[in-house]
């Protein structure tokens, strides 16, 4: 009876909130949600504008069709109230930031051959405030996606398909480089590059180059290293291997004799044991080497984050509300499916991987002091991590690592952009730009946990409230609002979850 009378007391409310609505002549936000609309106004925001600078406010933001307009101090004026043309935005107490940009995303519409909604993971990424995502190893049917983005058929960020550049079948520097014309004549915005030998990786940077394509490189155990990148001029080194084993004296990691890199649990075990192989001063030359070619560095801190603390990654409370099932079922340890190694992990992995991290932070520190550039990327569908959630967590780990709330958001935003070859348009709150925007319902200077759907315990005239999250995505001048974005993702799921129920 308790829980019928609350329901009845919440749908109440909501009628007293529309005919409210109604009576001013103003439209609920959700109307609004994925609609264009003429001009957009976001009045009294805290600002970051994603250059690095301090915030700064209250400024009133104007946007016109897909284009930051005018940036301009608030009048001392109540916001006006939306019409049918334009949405006014009140963010007196909030925070405005320009859209996040996730530089190795996978649009996926499954796991292990499971269907899962592609609409779960492109809602998600939006809720979490990321308008561009760089897909890494895009298949054909993510073309499609982009393109259903772009016409409104489908509710998403930007994508930029990077097109995987798989070593098998390519045995000539021949067949390599018409793989990377095939790529462009195909229209992927990109490659992005596995394991390869170094005469045929040379021969694909060098196409690559010739064809105007950025190459995003995840580099494995193998025969190239980071030199090979430097030399050969790759846009960005994805995660982390490569660079440790380019500063490891007899080139190579000292492997035991039973090693074997198929076996996912023999190679995640032994990668928490790299950087501590890595020479401190030949690490130092590989940075500044990295720094002269302009070689970028996405290092993807979240994607690896269990193994360093296995239980934290399995309980994560928003797992409750987010996690499609399908999503939840591919995560189980499992030979079969990649990343979903923890079979037998033990206190000593998490030790190494703790000491791992130590090691591998302080390079990306350092690599920044050098004048190197960082981005963020989640690597999410794998490892206990969700799409968005990741991006948001990296952030934090970037924190870890050392860098002040501001140099991150500068990583996710005006960083991310320059390594897309975006930086004229993309990733900066500023007159001209695309209108990629975020109004949050906190301080993520303060604390990032306010950029999750989920939200953030706050202490509100002394007593503990849910608070944070992100109150509007506006990609490309289209406002989504998250709590309607947020409902619609946690219907999905449990609706998802009801099925899997019924079929058991």
């Amino acid at each position: 009876m308790k829980i019928e009378r609350i329901r009845n007391l919440l749908s109440s409310v909501l009628v007293a909130a529309i005919v409210v609505s109604t009576a001013i002549g103003q439209a609920l936000p959700s109307s609004f949600s994925g609609k264009r609309v003429k001009r957009i106004v976001v009045r009294n925001a805290m600002v970051v504008d994603g250059s690095g600078k301090p915030a700064a406010g209250p400024l009133d933001i104007y946007v016109e069709n897909d284009v930051i307009k005018r940036i301009v101090g608030s009048p001392a004026t109540r916001p006006s109230a939306s019409n049918a043309d334009e949405l006014v935005i009140d963010a007196t107490g909030k925070y405005v930031l320009p859209g996040l940009i996730n530089l190795h995303g996978h649009t996926q519409d499954e796991r292990a051959g499971v269907p899962m909604p592609v609409e779960y993971v492109t809602k998600m990424w939006l809720a979490c405030g990321i308008t561009t995502v760089r897909d890494a190893w895009a298949d054909p049917k993510i073309l499609g996606y982009r393109d259903q983005i772009n016409a409104g058929t489908l509710v998403g960020p930007r994508l930029f398909p990077y097109g995987g550049f798989p070593a098998a079948d390519l045995d000539t520097a021949v067949q390599v480089r018409q793989r990377v014309r095939d790529l462009k004549a195909a229209g992927y915005d990109g490659i992005k590059l596995y394991t390869m030998d170094r005469d045929l990786m040379a021969a694909m940077l060098d196409e690559a180059k010739k064809q105007g394509m950025r190459v995003m490189h995840h580099a494995g155990v193998e025969e190239s290293n980071a030199w090979d990148d430097i030399k050969g001029g790759t846009t960005s080194i994805e995660h982390w291997y490569g660079i440790p084993d380019a500063a490891i004296e007899s080139g190579r990691q000292d492997f035991p004799s039973t090693y074997n890199y198929n076996n996912e649990v023999d190679r995640f075990r032994y990668a928490g044991r790299l950087w501590r192989e890595a020479d401190p001063e030949k690490l130092s030359k590989v940075l500044d080497a990295m720094v002269a070619a302009n070689v970028a560095w996405d290092p993807t801190l979240v994607i690896y984050e269990a193994s360093r603390d296995l239980q934290r990654a399995q309980t994560n409370p928003a797992f409750a509300e987010y996690l499609h099932p399908v999503l939840a079922d591919y995560f189980r340890p499992n030979p079969a499916n990649h990343g979903s190694y923890f079979i037998g992990w033990s206190t000593t992995d998490e030790t190494f991987w703790k000491e791992n991290y130590r090691i591998w932070m302080k390079a990306v520190y350092d690599f920044e002091k050098k004048g190197g550039l960082i981005g963020t990327g989640e690597d999410a569908g794998f490892i206990y991590q969700m799409y968005g959630f990741g991006l948001i967590r990296e952030l934090e780990l970037h924190q870890e690592a050392g860098f002040s709330p501001l140099k991150v958001i500068q990583h996710a935003t005006s960083n991310g952009a320059k390594i897309l070859g975006k930086e004229d348009s993309l990733g900066r709150i500023r007159v001209g730009y695309k209108a990629d925007l975020i109004v949050v319902n906190g301080n993520p200077l303060e604390n990032f946990k306010v950029l999750y759907p989920n939200g953030t315990d706050e202490v509100r005239d002394g007593k503990v409230v849910r608070g944070g999250g992100i109150e509007w995505t506006i990609r490309d001048g289209v406002p989504f609002h998250v709590p309607t974005l947020s409902k619609e993702i946690r219907e999905m799921v449990l609706n998802a979850r009801k099925g899997q129920n019924r079929e058991q």
